[in-house]
């Protein structure tokens, strides 16, 4: 396989444990010092702040679901980093009914021991859609 297929096999494994609110195999995708810069503007470093910080998504909003959607991705391999670009969708129940939120992200990956993981990636909205959560800043 390319790099740009196990990338996209990566996201893909991402997703389905992002759906299942599989921690453990969340950070299986992310190196030890993964960087990640919300739609809020809130920062988590490494594993245990990233997956503590989903943890409480979860339990706060148990039907919140997260897809990240590559539209490209360019490997550079002399020093084994990627870029990955695309569109993020996430969707959950608050108090006053059903929310979609959503917009562009960009990934880094590094390939560490043989296998791409994510270095760093941050979350732009560009849309959000259902009740006060969207008229203000969280």
């Amino acid at each position: 396989m390319s790099a740009e297929q196990l990338i996209r096999a990566a996201r893909a494994r991402s997703n389905q444990a992002l759906a299942a609110h599989d921690l453990t195999a969340i950070a299986r995708e992310w190196a030890t010092d993964v960087q990640v810069l919300s739609s809020t503007g809130a920062q988590a470093g490494g594993h245990e702040g990233n997956a503590a910080s989903l943890g409480r998504q979860f339990a706060r909003r148990p039907d919140t679901r997260y897809v990240r959607t590559p539209v490209t991705i360019e490997v550079f391999a002399p020093w084994a980093v990627a870029s990955e670009r695309g569109e993020w969708t996430a969707t959950w129940t608050e108090p006053d009914g059903p929310l979609e939120i959503g917009g562009t992200y960009q990934a880094q990956w590094r390939l560490i021991d043989g296998r791409w993981l994510i270095q760093g990636e941050l979350y732009v909205p560009t849309r959000c859609i259902g009740g006060a959560y969207c008229e203000r800043h969280p």
